[in-house]
């Protein structure tokens, strides 16, 4: 009779990605296995650098802001947001209240628009094509409201410093109005066809799960973090552009599985349409641009820091001024980055076939990774 000591497996290295269409970009994991078991995972990144922090260094303030689309491209509003927070701090500028309010409903939509892009390729990554179809008809609406609004889809160059780069038209928020009374039902739906779906259940819950102490202690932050049962969402604990004035829940997961952290995006894009729908409600009058911002700003000499919930997280900005008309130092906090370090954690000791269903909950672009 065999001995179960003797039965051991050699390990065995294997590459999986760049090339490999669920790790969503040139990322690599570097999987040391014994048979199916992951004993070590490692992430190897850098593919895409694009050099922003360094390029900002050479470019005014105002040309800046087109560079912070490229880093999560997905969800570019934020990255607009939280550069201007941080450059108005150093100029000390006033931004009026309905800029402030356009900024919010156009970041909350830009949510949405990132969170169904997760629903329909994490649908995809675990074996259901089904809900990419759904997902994507609905994003295609939002991508139209930004074409209209500022007449990109993708990298808006919208928020700008001092404001927003222009005001919505009625007929805009005409149609905005529309989507959210045609979306709200379609929330239900997503449910009944992958939230409570048996075999997309039986493949997430309980996979990949991070308790709320290695959350916190690995830095996770968005709905990574709060899946794990944390409450820490920056709208609600450091508000920015009048956050405070809105009435939303902040989505919290039980076990922090692959399927809290889906089930707290889903349950996200609900309290999105619901401050889109307060901020509407209560548009106020006036301007949408600060007086007095200069063509080409020479901030004083100084440093400052803002940070905002985007889609993936906590995104920061920390800027530093020598007098000059550009940074003379921009440093990114980027969720995605931070997040995907959870992986050496999480993916020890599951199958090979966990690890993109790991991989994908975490939600990440590589853009924003690799800046």
């Amino acid at each position: 009779m065999t001995n179960a000591a003797e039965l051991k497996t050699d390990q065995l290295f294997i590459n999986m990605g760049p090339q490999h269409p669920s790790t969503h970009g040139v990322l690599r994991i570097g999987l040391t296995i014994e048979g199916e078991v992951i004993v070590k995972a490692v992430p190897d990144i850098g593919y895409l650098h694009r050099g922003t922090e360094k390029l900002a260094e050479v470019r005014n303030y105002h040309h800046c802001v087109v560079l912070t689309d490229r880093w999560d491209y997905v969800s570019a509003m934020p990255n607009n947001l939280v550069f201007c927070l941080s450059a108005e701090k150093l100029m000390g500028l006033k931004v009026p209240p309905r800029a402030d309010a356009l900024r919010v409903i156009s970041c909350e939509l830009n949510r949405i628009a990132s969170h169904l892009l997760f629903f329909g390729t994490y649908g995809i990554d675990t074996g259901a094509f089904t809900p990419f179809l759904y997902a994507f008809r609905e994003r295609e609406m939002v991508l139209d409201l930004f074409e209209m609004l500022c007449g990109a889809r993708l990298t808006y160059n919208y928020i700008r410093l001092g404001g927003v780069m222009v005001d919505a038209s009625p007929e805009w928020r005409t149609r905005l109005a529309e989507f959210v009374e045609y979306f709200k039902p379609r929330l239900d739906e997503y449910d009944t066809l992958l939230s409570f779906n048996p075999i997309f259940m039986a493949r997430t819950q309980g996979v990949g799960r991070l308790s709320a102490e290695e959350a916190v202690n690995w830095g996770l932050s968005g709905p990574n973090l709060r899946a794990s049962g944390v409450d820490y969402d920056v709208r609600k604990h450091d508000p920015y552009c009048g956050y405070e004035n809105y009435e939303f829940e902040v989505p919290l997961g039980a076990e922090g599985s692959c399927w809290d952290r889906y089930f707290c995006r889903v349950r996200e894009m609900r309290q999105s349409v619901r401050i889109i729908e307060q901020a509407l409600a209560k548009l106020p009058e006036g301007p949408t641009m600060a007086t007095g911002v200069a063509k080409i700003p020479k901030p004083a000499a100084g440093e400052a820091y803002a940070h905002v919930e985007a889609s993936r997280g906590e995104l920061g900005i920390y800027l530093v001024s020598d007098g000059g008309i550009s940074p003379f130092r921009m440093h990114v906090r980027a969720p995605s980055f931070v997040n995907l370090a959870m992986l050496e954690k999480t993916l020890v000791g599951m199958k090979v076939a966990d690890v993109i269903a790991v991989l994908g909950s975490i939600d990440i672009v590589l853009g924003e990774v690799d800046r």
